[in-house]
């Protein structure tokens, strides 16, 4: 499921009005990311956004299903990251409210898990010649 281009150019020129937007190749697909925070995925010629609880109802009162994916092992996996509703393309403030709603998603996400442990720095110690 290659993106094109041009889709790619078309989300990013949507959803300019948000900030900085970067989209990153990756998987066949591509990540929709503000500063280094994935909050969107693009699939096809179909963008996702990232949910959770407080915004997964908008998206299945507009009968938005998750992204899926089938692995090797065959099980398929729903991801937290819901299709976006046609229509938000012609409606572009309300696409940013939820493209905001987006990142607010990621941003809990990332804050709810554990901090990675630093590396410890090794000191070297200087030998001393006497």
């Amino acid at each position: 499921m290659a993106v094109s281009n041009e889709y790619k150019a078309f989300v990013a020129e949507q959803l300019e009005s948000l900030g900085p937007v970067r989209i990153r190749n990756m998987f066949g697909g591509a990540g929709v990311y503000s500063d280094d925070l994935m909050f969107g995925l693009i699939a096809g010629e179909t963008l996702f956004f990232k949910v959770d609880e407080r915004n997964r109802g908008d998206f299945e009162g507009e009968e938005m299903g998750p992204f899926v994916y089938e692995p090797p092992s065959g099980k398929s996996i729903a991801m937290s990251y819901y299709e976006l509703p046609e229509r938000l393309y012609d409606e572009p403030e309300e696409l940013i409210l939820w493209a905001r709603r987006a990142l607010d998603a990621a941003l809990a996400a990332k804050a709810s898990k554990p901090a990675k442990p630093k590396k410890s720095a090794r000191k070297k110690t200087a030998r001393s010649k006497t």
